[in-house]
């Protein structure tokens, strides 16, 4: 036990091992649902006989590069394929524009690689260190209004879906699930989940999430555990990547989306997490960047060539941090688990129902809202960029539209305002990149 102490310095960061235990098994129960999700989005553009293989690549991809994570960056993040990432892949690029679905990962492949030499080059790294803060910490809120959207869209309260077009779709508050037995129980985890938190209970997002599962499998609203063990099998997406077929004109295109999309949701959940752990320096400035970012660009190489979307650090690991996870321990056991019950248990991990995952993420929310306080509302040119940021994000339903929005109103404000000196000058090629990026989507070119 001495070794894990002093490997992950729980004493630096005031932590325990009971501590980041609790908060590995919080992240994992919260991001769970990606062994289905995941794959049942995928499955659309590969071929129903894709699942099986897909369930055990989505836990082998996760929990490979969630342990690389813990051990070698020593943070308290996990990854998966990135929801987001998987529909553009499944809806867009395969089904969309009518590329083969090896294409698709071959350029998921081809993405990861570039990722892993901008960040042994420290170029991502630098990027996010040329971020204005107020836009960090809005970034950071901006997510925890994503979260808190994500966890009613899962329960079926608010609802939004994204149609074939990759165009998000709001149809309102759903009043007719109003009274349902998922929604009561949704609200039940909500409540319960507040007032253990008010009672200052450990763990109390956990114990939400397992006491409204059980109760649903009791009452019927959710189904038993058909069985406890299942056989992975990886053979029909492993190695599939036709790296030839990205020879064909606009493939470069498909790798340029799948590129920005990657790049500035990570460094946006990146940059986010770290404001919600502490972890940000007085300047703002993400420690072990470089570790963060490499970790997260190997893991999108191996789940290409697993057979898996894009592999990203997930927003959900603030559930693991709320819980007081702050080392790369919390990273370990959530990957432990995905192997474990991933590969070997999946059945089980399916067993537990949206209705007891949403209470979690809608008061994980409410957390990173928080930090929006850190953003100087009296400077109009830190604070409109914030706002732009903070309401783009859920509204968009993406990160990286957020962000885009926040950097180009930023140094448009600081530029017109005669404070060009305020400007790190990779924010004004950012803002171009984002144009440019804008400007793909319009069609324009």
């Amino acid at each position: 036990m001495g070794w894990f102490e002093n490997y992950f310095e729980f004493e630096r960061y005031g932590t325990d091992m009971k501590t980041e235990v609790l908060a590995g098994m919080t992240t994992f129960m919260t991001m769970a649902y990606i062994l289905f999700v995941n794959p049942a989005i995928l499955s659309d553009a590969m071929g129903k006989e894709a699942f099986n293989s897909l369930v055990a690549v989505t836990a082998l991809a996760a929990g490979l590069a969630t342990i690389l994570m813990g051990i070698y960056a020593k943070k308290p993040f996990a990854l998966a394929p990135g929801m987001g990432l998987n529909a553009y892949f499944a809806y867009s690029v395969v089904l969309g524009m009518g590329y083969d679905w090896r294409v698709a990962l071959a350029a998921v492949f081809v993405e990861g690689l570039v990722f892993i030499v901008l960040s042994v080059t420290k170029v991502r790294s630098a990027i996010i260190h040329a971020i204005p803060i107020s836009q960090k910490y809005a970034i950071g809120a901006g997510i925890g209004l994503f979260l808190t959207f994500i966890g009613l869209n899962d329960v079926g309260l608010l609802t939004a879906v994204v149609n074939d077009a990759g165009v998000l779709q709001f149809t309102g508050l759903n009043t007719s699930a109003l009274t349902s037995g998922e929604i009561l129980l949704f609200f039940f985890g909500l409540f319960l989940t507040m007032i253990l938190i008010a009672l200052r209970v450990k763990g109390s997002l956990l114990i939400s999430i397992i006491v409204t599962s059980v109760i649903g499998w009791i009452t019927g609203l959710a189904p038993w555990p058909e069985h406890l063990f299942s056989t992975p099998d990886i053979s029909y997406t492993f190695m599939q990547m036709d790296l030839q077929g990205l020879l064909n004109v606009g493939a470069i295109g498909v790798i340029f989306a799948f590129f920005m999309v990657d790049f500035f949701d990570t460094l946006g959940t990146v940059t986010g997490l770290s404001a919600k752990a502490g972890f940000l320096t007085k300047e703002g400035k993400v420690p072990d960047a470089e570790k963060i970012l490499l970790t997260d660009a190997i893991g999108t190489t191996v789940g290409a060539v697993l057979g898996t979307s894009t592999v990203t650090t997930y927003i959900e690991s603030a559930a693991g941090i709320e819980e007081g996870g702050r080392t790369g321990m919390t990273a370990l056991v959530t990957g432990l688990l995905f192997l474990g019950i991933g590969l070997f248990i999946a059945p089980l991990a399916g067993a537990i129902p949206a209705f007891a995952t949403a209470p979690a993420l809608v008061i994980v929310g409410y957390y990173m809202l928080s930090a929006i306080k850190e953003v100087n509302f009296t400077d109009h040119t830190e604070a409109i960029p914030a706002f732009l940021v903070l309401i783009t994000i859920p509204y968009t339903y993406s990160i990286a539209d957020g962000i885009g929005i926040g950097f180009i109103s930023y140094t448009i404000l600081k530029l017109f305002s005669g404070r060009r000196e305020e400007i790190h000058p990779l924010m004004y090629v950012l803002s171009l990149i984002f144009v440019a990026y804008f400007a793909y989507l319009g069609g324009v070119f």
